[in-house]
Order: C-alpha cells, then structure tokens, then sequence
C-alpha cells in the first residue's frame, strides 16, 4: 500500500474517535489492524510486551497514548498535539482564568528548550522574576526539555502553599539561576484598569472568555472619566481567546477586515470584518516580546489601520491557529489548522510585530506597569506619546 493511503488511514483513524459514537479508545492493533505497512509498530509492540523487563507493569492505555502523542509529534509543529485527559482540563482552566500553581506561561522552543512566553503578570512568577525567553532546564531536580512540555507544566501546578525549584537559563545574563517559587491560586484579572494622572491606563494580561466584554466596561469607564488617553498595554500576554481580541477590536477599530485565517490550501476559512461604529479615543499600544497569538492579531490590526501607535519591542512571532478537539474520553487534539494575516495580508508568524517605536527597558527593572512608571521606560514613552 502506498504512503498516501496509509495517511488517509490515519486520517480516518483520528476521524473516527472524534465521532460521538464512540466510547472507548482503541488498542494498538485495534487502530492498526493487520495492514502490514504498520507491520513494524506491531511487531515493536509485541516485542515491548514479550521482552521488556518490566513488562508486567506495562499498561496498555499507556501505548495507546505513545502512539497518538508520537503520530502527531512527527508534524514537528510545537503548537499541535495530542492531550490527555489531565492536558485536556488544564487547557479548560487557561481559558477560565483559574488555577493553581506559579503562573507562568511556557512554550516548547525551536532549540528544544522549555521556554517562558511571559509569566502572568502579579504571579509567584513574575514575583521571581521569570522573564519572556528564559530557559527552564530543571523542575524539582527532574530535566525537563521541548518534548515533555506538559510533563513541565504539571510538574510546576500544585497546590497553593506547596514549593517548585527551577533551574532557569536566564535570557539576558546566559547564566543558570536556581530559583525556588511558593505556588498560589492564580486567579488571573485579564483586564486591570488604572490612571496615570489624565491618562488612563488599560492592561489586558491574557484573553479568556470574557476580557472582551471586560474592556469595553473600562473602556467605558475612563471615556466618561474624560481621560486624555488610553495606553493599552499587552506586554506579556500570550494570548487565548480569539474571540475575545475581536470584540476589543470591534471597540477601538474602524469599520474594515479585522484578521483573515487561511488553511493548508491558501483558501480564507474565516474573515473577521469589524463595523463602523467605535471609540476613537487617543491611544499608544505597549507590546513587547512575550505578547503573543491572540494579543498580536490585535497589535497587528491596531498598526495596519493606523488606529494608534505601538511603543516596545517586537513580539513573539505566534501567527498560526490551532483548533482543540475533545474526543469522547475527556482527551483531545490541537491541531494547528490556519495562518492569520492583518488587514493588509501580513503573516507575522515567526516574525512578530514591529513597534513604531522601539524603547529598551533598562537592564536592571524590577517590574513594568503602572506601579513602575518612573523606571518603566517603555510606558513613559507612551505617556509622552499621549501628552503631545
């Protein structure tokens, strides 16, 4: 049988344990079958069985697991994979905004690294002084790298009150630092509002479900305080919820074609088209490299329609979209299934976007935010920006 065909099975495979029929996962050569094209993984799994030392201890439902981790793994795209039913409900939590443990963000790295987006901002994390491009080499003692991402961020949730040790390359010195974090109950405030004298102050940390709805009350709120301005400021967000991005978009941008997604065959699968009606209140947008997928389609649109300026640096470079499918025994798939572009039909996958103006913050800065703005250079060149 050919490659292609063997695909195709695949394909169907994954096809067929999505479906609501079914209640149970299959077991390696129910998936497989007698095809000899998968002749070697049954082969490899008998010998497994018959000559492993253990081998009294092997668990089937952990074969099953292997093998669908492993078929997705060979796409070597470090956004799509395979979850467990424990991968499944921490996913859930991120979108809710609650959970327990250190609060930081991580990605597998090109490098093979364990790699921090961004800790969340008020977090045991940032309280250590995790920064967007460290590196997590150890978690309690145990080596961690890019392949057992979700082992890492188990390994760091615990309960509230418990201790993680992490052994951090530091992206800015390139020396290991031993960092030792008191887990907490993250409860994450996508939206924090604030004034800097006249001038109102807009965080957006991560975007779950209802930061949308969140940002047009404060939004809201400081247009009726008759504010000079508004600094947007999505430093260290990740990302999230689409949906919610488009709703703040809908907000603060002009009438146009907000992000366009396209597929494997360049075709548009969705267009999201932004109305006429909108606050236009002065505003600077703040980013830097730990803000992410969701916050960059915004960033992204915000700079194409020339709505505001973006003050910091550039960002991650997160431009493609993965879809979770949750299969019937509480596991799932992610799956990266499209490519976002900005109005003007830019990808900043693996590129980011540029600021209009790029500010450095100074090497020895405790934090950002309001609660710094005598050292935060970054958002003191968005108060300028806003004064003039």
């Amino acid at each position: 049988m050919k490659k292609n065909k063997i695909l195709k099975i695949a394909a169907v495979v994954l096809l067929i344990v999505t479906t609501a029929f079914i209640t149970r996962m299959y077991t390696v050569k129910e998936i497989l079958g007698n095809n000899r094209d998968f002749g070697k993984v049954i082969l490899m799994e008998d010998y497994l069985k018959e000559n492993y030392l253990y081998n009294k201890e092997i668990k089937e439902e952990n074969l099953e697991t292997g093998i669908l981790k492993g078929l997705v793994a060979g796409l070597e795209d470090p956004y799509s994979q395979y979850l467990t039913k424990d991968e499944m409900k921490k996913l859930q939590e991120q979108t809710t905004g609650k959970f327990q443990g250190i609060g930081v963000i991580i990605s597998p790295a090109e490098d093979g690294t364990v790699t921090v987006i961004s800790p969340i901002k008020g977090s045991p994390a940032d309280g250590a002084g995790l920064e967007s491009g460290d590196k997590i080499l150890k978690i309690n003692g145990k080596d961690f790298n890019a392949e057992k991402i979700e082992e890492a961020s188990k390994e760091m949730r615990g309960e509230a009150g418990s201790t993680v040790d992490l052994l951090v390359l530091k992206k800015k010195s390139l020396k290991t630092e031993e960092v030792s974090i008191k887990r907490d109950e993250i409860k994450i405030d996508s939206v924090i509002k604030n004034k800097i004298g006249d001038i109102g102050y807009i965080g957006i940390t991560m975007f779950d479900e209802d930061t949308g709805k969140d940002f047009v009350k404060v939004l809201d709120e400081l247009t009726k305080e008759n504010v000079k301005g508004i600094i947007l400021d999505m430093r260290g967000n990740p990302g999230g919820v689409v949906d919610s991005a488009v709703e703040i978009g809908d907000a603060i941008l002009p009438k146009g074609t907000f992000v366009t997604l396209k597929n494997n065959k360049n075709e548009i699968i969705d267009e999201y088209k932004l109305d006429e009606n909108y606050n236009n209140i002065k505003m600077v947008v703040l980013v830097n490299e730990g803000s992410a997928s969701a916050s960059e389609i915004l960033a992204g649109a915000i700079s194409d329609l020339h709505r505001a300026k973006i003050v910091g640096k550039t960002t991650y470079g997160k431009g493609v979209v993965q879809n979770v499918i949750g299969l019937p025994d509480g596991d799932g798939l992610k799956l990266t299934i499209s490519e976002y572009f900005t109005p003007s039909g830019k990808s900043i996958n693996k590129k980011g976007v540029k600021p209009d103006v790029e500010v450095e913050l100074p090497e020895d800065i405790k934090g950002i935010g309001v609660d710094y703005k005598d050292t935060d250079t970054q958002l003191k060149k968005a108060i300028e920006m806003i004064e003039k």
